[in-house]
């Protein structure tokens, strides 16, 4: 199934993704004007009026004896499907995995167990207020199909030059962190503008001074 997804968004057959990305575009574009029910059952429609009319094509054919008798879309009929046991419990416990671990994570940011990553999901939903005012989930969605048959396809070709300007955004990441870092640490007190501790040598020359007083007293 991956290879699959692989060979569509990299366009290895070109007439089979270009169908698929084709078909995606129109049918989200249609819902705009159209409920989701409405677009899906005029897919299937046409999809039955295609097929309907090449299965009644070949069986003329095949009363006029043009043909021998074969099914045009055999291939798709003898394709299996099913799933085995094995695969259906792999498939539902990487759903219940999904959806628990999503679950999870809710509710440690809405909870606040980190005060840092709640503010990040804080942030991230005041951000997505303004993308909904400004746009729609569907409009979401296209955009998303679009990037996923395009950005794959160019990063391939452009892959040097992509990778250049990845490294030229890093390295002036880096020098504005190292800017701020150098200013910080300029900003920063020093620990020798810190006040020295007072010497505790006055004490102690008094402490000798007192009993060189009392012994010139004495003498007098």
């Amino acid at each position: 199934m991956a290879s699959k997804l692989m060979d569509l968004v990299y366009w290895k057959r070109v007439r089979k993704t270009g169908i698929v990305f084709t078909g995606l575009v129109v049918a989200l574009a249609s819902m705009f004007q159209l409920s989701a029910i409405t677009v899906l059952s005029h897919v299937c429609l046409g999809v039955l009026c295609v097929t309907f009319t090449l299965r009644l094509y070949y069986k003329l054919l095949e009363l006029m004896r043009w043909n021998p008798g074969l099914h045009p879309f055999q291939s798709y009929l003898d394709y299996d499907n099913t799933l085995t046991d094995k695969e259906t419990v792999a498939l539902v416990e990487e759903a219940v995995l999904l959806v628990a671990f999503a679950v999870t994570e809710i509710k440690r940011l809405l909870f606040i167990e980190s005060v840092v990553d709640s503010i990040k999901f804080a942030v991230l939903l005041y951000l997505l207020t303004h993308v909904g005012v400004m746009t729609t989930g569907l409009t979401l969605v296209i955009t998303v199909v679009i990037a996923m048959f395009s950005f794959p396809i160019l990063y391939k070709k452009q892959q040097v030059r992509i990778r250049r300007i990845m490294r030229a955004v890093r390295a002036l990441i880096k020098k504005i962190k190292n800017l701020f870092s150098s200013l910080y640490e300029s900003v920063r007190p020093s620990s020798s503008s810190e006040p020295a501790p007072a010497a505790p040598a006055a004490p102690a020359a008094a402490a000798v001074a007192a009993p060189a007083a009392k012994q010139k007293a004495k003498s007098k």
